[in-house]
């Protein structure tokens, strides 16, 4: 344990100085025992030592032998020892922690990120597993971070798709009521357009009428004006009637006053007599046809002045119905005008609803794309959430999500019954629609089939678009354990 936090560099520095050393050591006593070896022979070969020298320069020699040959068998053995150390060092401290990183890696790439990293020494290899270590809890960190997201994209996918299918299916509701509706404001606009068709015809009419009443007023005038003409012609013809009925009189009178004085002549005056008596009936008849005539005229003009009266009444009641054909005319007039409206306000009102069955066909067919779209997002999902499965966790850093699903769930509950109980007021309200709607009764059925639709609160509507997710912070470290490791 003494050399456990020795750097490599370090220790592989003095490892290799040693062994430089002891080559030196080796090189340096070689040298010097040659240098001496080759000095003996010198000597040796000038003769310049005798016997004794030599023997002694060769003992001397044979001794210097000797202790180079130990000195190097030691340099070599410790060498040796060197050598062994310098590779047990290596093996221990770079060749072992290496296999272990190598086990780690292919653990991770094999996707089991339990196997824990420990870390041993404080040197180059402890900063590599410590390095290795930090990214293992990374990686765990953003396993565990996708496993939840991609329950949540998993449980919103699916919210989506049967949100989708309803909204779809209301939509599709929606269409028909609109589409009956539409049918309906054509069935209208045709009626609407008969009757201004019927109220023109019946404006020409009531236009014809009104001349005939004048022409009638006028006839009437005339006979009115041909009537007074006549009972005043009666009263003159009454009047000669009167002098004529005054001549008979006189007339009769003066036959009296002859018949007299023929009686008072005698036979002188009979043929005057007679003439007289002749007059005298003459007159009287005059006077009894004058009566008769005054009682004619007089009774013809008492009739023609009932007619007179008649025909007065009956032109001011010709010309009370002039009026009032004047009146239904411009009546007639403003309904006509007022129908030409109602006919353009309807056919815009069809093209509108035209126009709004247009969008919400498009709306539906979008819908069921977008709900198609939710149903391979929701496949892709699994199979993202099969690959992230295949990734084998410590337990201790698996996301427990069970009380969070089942408040998701429970929520999700509550907002659909919501929606169902909305749907179905939505529903009712669009199949009360008939055929006979009027133009108002139809804006109003459609406002409040527009605002009978569900509509979310800002809270539900905030919840709904609020991931839960789980806090990647890092920052809250595990109590009571040898090592670092980040819970969630």
């Amino acid at each position: 344990m003494l050399f456990k936090n020795i750097k490599i560099k370090t220790g592989a520095t003095v490892l290799l100085a040693g062994l430089f050393l002891s080559a030196l050591l080796i090189a340096v006593l070689g040298l010097y025992f040659h240098a001496q070896s080759l000095a003996a022979l010198q000597q040796l070969a000038s003769g310049s030592v005798n016997a004794s020298a030599l023997k002694t320069h060769l003992l001397q020699a044979e001794s210097l032998y000797q202790v180079s040959l130990y000195w190097s068998i030691g340099f070599g053995v410790l060498t040796v020892i060197l050598a062994i150390l310098m590779y047990q060092y290596l093996s221990v401290r770079v060749v072992r922690p290496l296999h272990q990183v190598m086990q780690h890696f292919e653990s991770m790439a094999a996707g089991d990120l339990s196997q824990r990293v420990v870390v041993k020494t404080d040197n180059e290899m402890g900063s590599m597993f410590s390095a290795l270590r930090r990214l293992q809890d990374a990686l765990i960190r953003m396993v565990s971070a996708v496993r939840n997201g991609m329950d949540e994209i998993s449980a919103g996918s699916i919210d989506i798709a049967d949100g989708n299918r309803n909204l779809s299916d209301r939509t599709s509701d929606q269409a028909a009521a609109l589409q009956q509706t539409a049918a309906s404001m054509g069935q209208l606009a045709g009626t609407v357009r008969q009757n201004a068709d019927n109220a023109h015809q019946a404006n020409q009419l009531a236009a014809t009428a009104s001349d005939v009443a004048q022409r009638g007023g006028k006839a009437v005038g005339e006979v009115v004006a041909t009537m007074q003409g006549i009972s005043a012609s009666s009263s003159k013809i009454a009047d000669i009637v009167g002098v004529i009925d005054s001549i008979a009189f006189q007339t009769n009178i003066l036959a009296l006053n002859a018949a007299v004085e023929a009686a008072r002549a005698g036979e002188q005056g009979r043929g005057f007599a007679v003439v007289a008596s002749e007059v005298r009936a003459l007159a009287q008849r005059s006077a009894q046809a004058a009566r008769e005539i005054t009682a004619l005229i007089d009774d013809s003009v008492s009739k023609v002045s009932e007619g007179s009266g008649q025909v007065e009444r009956a032109g001011a009641t010709m010309q009370e119905i002039v009026d009032s054909v004047k009146r239904v005319t411009d009546i007639m007039g403003e309904i006509t005008a007022a129908t030409i409206e109602q006919s353009s306000g309807i056919d815009q009102i069809n093209r509108a609803v035209g126009q709004m069955d247009e969008a919400t066909q498009y709306n539906s067919r979008l819908v069921e794309q977008t709900a198609r779209a939710a149903t391979t997002l929701n496949a892709e999902l699994k199979h993202v959430q099969d690959a992230v499965t295949s990734f084998r966790l410590p337990e201790s850093e698996v996301i427990d999500i069970a009380a969070r699903q089942v408040r998701a769930k429970q929520a999700r509950k509550v907002q659909t019954n919501t929606e169902h109980r909305s749907a179905a007021t939505t529903g009712t309200a669009g199949k009360q629609l008939t055929s006979a709607r009027t133009a108002s009764s139809a804006a109003a059925a459609h406002s409040s089939a527009t605002s009978s639709l569900p509509k979310k609160s800002s809270s539900a509507a905030a919840n709904d678009m609020t991931l839960l997710r789980p806090d990647l912070s890092g920052t809250k470290k595990a109590q009571n354990s040898d090592d670092d490791w980040v819970e969630f």
